[in-house]
């Protein structure tokens, strides 16, 4: 869609939410949206808007959720935002916002998200923000802030991403900046403290010259030569780690650090320098493919950013090695806990599980800049961290559509069972695929069996056995470890359940364009999970 938003849209007084992402609306937003003052959504990501934010921007005192970012705004962030007290989520990312952050927005009480990344701000983290008890997602990454990270509220354990490329930001090395200088309160003493800093810095220059022309030269002698191909991908993470130091952290690559091998390489779990327990993705090689697969994992990992998706914290490359090297994730994944005897997943924690993944493909497919296909989800690519929340991995296949693609075609690679028919037969991917997946995964996830099982053939499928029981019998296929007969509200669980698995038919239609969007699964699943929590 292109043009401008019309600014009569102001006068819809009784409007609730305003979703108009994605599209190609271009000029300034109208001033007039700003005097919706019963808004509680609204999402204008990912359009050509441009010009600086209106004050007027905080009349809107009922909104949850304000999503601006992928679009050309510049200019000065308002203070009347931080009026905006019910805010939940605010995403300004990726603009060409200048300026500081408000301290202001220390008075946004609700807010769970704050997303600036990717834009031209300065200027110091006000202190105000370590007052926001509810911030779990902090992101103020590729931008040109400077002075001290924040360590107290929230910022005692943000990822290291929430602030990498701010050359000027300074604090605890784990967040991998660094440490801030120590300076005097007698500043009588500045002069002298400045000369001292140059001459200890000009002695780290002398000294790491020297040390790189000695490296240099050992390398020649050894006739080792480094090339582009054996470059780094600093595009991906600031850190950077030799193949020896994973040499190292995984004792060698040995098998007893061994996660798990498939087609295309194997995963090792590892302990760096510093003693951050890492897994360390080595890429097999000696396939064709790999370079390709390789790149293409590179290129989505270090440009999505969402608390259900897992994070890169570097990569190795060279003519015979490539590796990514990502975060641990002490449970494991879905696959394992469902299948394992000495654990039980609860039906509610299973449920989060689906709702976090859900959340993960809501981003990918309707969120990001351009959709994300993964083109292989099952439970084997969700892993958990310490606290249960799910996590989706593994991008090798996964698949960039551009704004004018809705279908795309490719090779298939994914895992037979969780495959939708239009993608297995004739290699047709889509934002619809990646729903059929999911909808087979919730299947798996409630009943403990696996689409590729022998119990299934001929025309009995995962899909077929679940559909059959419903609505009837549904107790007979699901888990006996989910439900119990003597247990409290045994009925209400029940009829939550065939409500999850209703959902999944819905999602695994043999026709694409007969199921479910993923927007529209995640809140379906959410009322689900409210109703099933109340039984409890």
């Amino acid at each position: 869609m292109w043009g401008n938003i019309p600014s009569c849209l102001g006068d819809m007084t009784s409007l609730r939410e305003v979703y108009l992402d994605s599209n190609n609306f271009i000029a300034s937003i109208p001033s007039s949206l700003w005097k919706l003052k019963d808004i509680k959504r609204f999402n204008l990501s990912s359009h050509f808007f441009n010009g600086s934010l209106s004050l007027e921007v905080g009349n809107i005192k009922a909104a949850l959720l304000l999503d601006l970012s992928r679009n050309h705004i510049s200019g000065n962030i308002p203070s009347t935002l931080g009026g905006l007290q019910k805010l939940i989520q605010l995403s300004l990312a990726h603009n060409r916002i200048e300026g500081s952050i408000p301290e202001t927005f220390g008075e946004l009480i609700n807010l769970e998200t704050l997303d600036l990344s990717y834009n031209n701000m300065s200027g110091v983290i006000p202190k105000s923000l370590e007052a926001l008890k509810q911030l779990d997602s902090f992101n103020v990454s590729f931008n040109k802030l400077h002075g001290e990270v924040l360590s107290g509220g929230p910022f005692v354990h943000p990822p290291y991403q929430s602030f990498m490329s701010n050359e000027g930001l300074c604090g605890n090395p784990q967040k991998h900046v660094p440490s801030c200088p120590l300076y005097s309160k007698n500043r009588s003493n500045s002069k002298k403290r400045r000369m001292i800093w140059i001459v200890v810095a000009s002695s780290v220059i002398f000294v790491i010259g020297l040390a790189s022309a000695i490296v240099f030269v050992l390398i020649r002698r050894r006739g080792k030569t480094i090339n582009d191909e054996d470059a780094w991908l600093p595009e991906v993470a600031p850190q950077r780690i030799s193949y020896y130091e994973l040499q190292r952290a995984t004792h060698g690559f040995d098998g007893n650090n061994l996660l798990g091998s498939g087609r295309f390489g194997s995963v090792y779990e590892g302990t760096l320098a510093d003693g951050m327990i890492v897994v360390v993705k080595v890429f097999n090689v000696q396939l064709e493919c790999t370079f390709q697969i390789f790149d293409r994992e590179c290129e989505i990992l270090r440009n999505i950013r969402h608390r259900n998706l897992t994070n890169i914290i570097s990569s190795c490359c060279n003519l015979d090695f490539k590796a990514l090297i990502l975060e641990y994730m002490p449970n494991e994944s879905l696959d394992k806990l469902l299948y394992s005897r000495d654990y039980c997943l609860a039906i509610i924690q299973r449920l989060n599980i689906m709702v976090d993944v859900a959340s993960a493909f809501e981003y990918l497919q309707h969120a990001y800049s351009v959709p994300v296909i993964h083109c292989d989800l099952k439970p084997s690519n969700v892993l958990l961290d310490n606290d249960m929340v799910g996590h989706v991995t593994d991008f090798g296949i996964a698949k960039l559509l551009t704004k004018e693609e809705s279908i795309a075609h490719t090779t298939t690679f994914a895992t037979i069972g969780y495959i939708a028919p239009e993608y297995g037969f004739e290699g047709l991917i889509s934002k619809r695929s990646d729903v059929y997946s999911y909808g087979i995964m919730l299947q798996e996830t409630v009943t403990e069996k696996r689409p590729n099982d022998e119990m299934f053939s001929g025309d009995l499928n995962l899909r077929s056995y679940v559909h059959n029981s419903l609505p009837d019998e549904l107790d007979q296929i699901i888990d006996a470890d989910l439900l119990t007969l003597d247990e409290q509200n045994l009925c209400q669980k029940l009829q939550c359940v065939s409500s999850i698995m209703e959902l999944a038919m819905n999602c695994t239609s043999n026709i694409p364009v007969e199921r479910m969007k993923m927007t529209d699964v995640l809140a379906t699943l959410k009322k689900i999970k409210q109703k099933l929590s109340s039984c409890y």
